[in-house]
């Protein structure tokens, strides 16, 4: 568990150290069936006789395989490696990220990424706003700060690594340009890769996309468009409608502004997510609705699930939680 920073008056350090250590043997039982945690210097169990493979994070030491870092023992037939908990951001082919443009450059995007350098969006790798399926051009290559430019923030996947540097594409509709949320910032170790990273919660209208690089994007729910189908529009049909823009009355203006109780849901959700990253737990979107439903039945306002007494009661729930899942199982 990471340390807590928050300030606690001396019943609910009580109430927190015991749901926390309540947590941790849950956790210790685990890893005794299954990979164990390990500190510097811990002796790792292997079994020389087998031909064990010394891996990142271990070292031998008078004939004793011992950890170099803290983490978790990982084994892949022979090798034996320690993979530290709270490393940098690695990132591996198909991982759904949201980033930041930092720079527009020749025919590609460089995109803040929480990795150690820029990642590469290349215009080829991505839909052109018409939707056509063709090469691109100069004109847009021109044109590429219509479709992004620095500061937006974009949801988009790992394609790998090549000569100079990582690279993503974006050539799915679910991918592209985020807009009307909040971009949160937690450490990767505490969003685990799983077969699905974007959630539409349809009763608050807001999309949640769990991004592998640690940025959580939470903003509100999107339609996915057709642009094969927008591109039948006409060209004068498109010059009228852009001349008419300076026209569009005030009710209109007002009624592509995200409605007031779908502000306060992203809200919601954005800080059960700053509790979780707060009390170090994994977020997935089960524990963050499980967060966000417990504060609802509170009647807490929005401002005060950053609290302290609220922090205490979401560890003491994941501890009864876990508690009532072992029993069942």
């Amino acid at each position: 568990m990471r340390e807590i920073e928050l300030s606690l008056n001396q019943t609910q350090k009580i109430r927190l150290k015991r749901a926390l250590e309540k947590l941790e043997s849950f956790s210790s039982k685990a890893s005794s069936n299954s990979n164990a945690s390990v500190s510097i210097s811990d002796s790792i169990p292997v079994n020389h006789e087998d031909g064990v493979l010394k891996g990142h994070g271990t070292l031998d030491l008078n004939g004793e395989l011992v950890a170099t870092l803290c983490g978790v023992v990982e084994r892949v037939n022979k090798l034996v490696y320690v993979r530290a908990l709270r490393a940098r951001y690695k990132p591996e082919v198909g991982d759904i990220v949201v980033g930041r443009v930092s720079e527009v450059a020749q025919k590609r995007w460089r995109l803040d990424i929480h990795y150690s350098q820029d990642a590469v969006l290349m215009l080829s790798s991505m839909n052109l706003p018409d939707g056509i399926q063709r090469r691109r051009t100069a004109l847009d290559e021109l044109n590429m700060r219509s479709i992004f430019e620095e500061n937006d923030v974009i949801c988009a996947e790992v394609r790998g690594n090549q000569h100079d540097g990582l690279h993503l594409q974006a050539r799915s509709q679910k991918y592209g340009k985020l807009e009307r949320g909040q971009l949160l910032t937690v450490p990767p170790y505490l969003v685990r890769r799983r077969k699905q990273h974007f959630h539409h919660l349809e009763q608050y209208g807001v999309d949640l996309i769990l991004g592998c690089n640690g940025f959580i994007w939470v903003g509100e729910h999107v339609e996915a468009r057709d642009d094969m189908v927008e591109d039948q529009v006409s060209k004068p049909e498109q010059q009228n409608i852009k001349s008419n823009k300076n026209s569009i009355s005030l009710e209109e203006q007002e009624q592509t502004y995200t409605p007031i109780e779908t502000r306060q849901s992203i809200c919601r959700i954005a800080n059960a997510v700053r509790v979780l990253s707060i009390l170090g737990f994994n977020i997935t979107i089960e524990v963050i609705m499980d967060t966000m439903n417990l504060s609802s039945s509170l009647n807490l306002d929005i401002h005060e699930m950053l609290g302290s007494e609220f922090c205490v009661l979401v560890a003491e729930g994941e501890a009864e939680r876990r508690s009532l899942t072992k029993k069942k199982g």
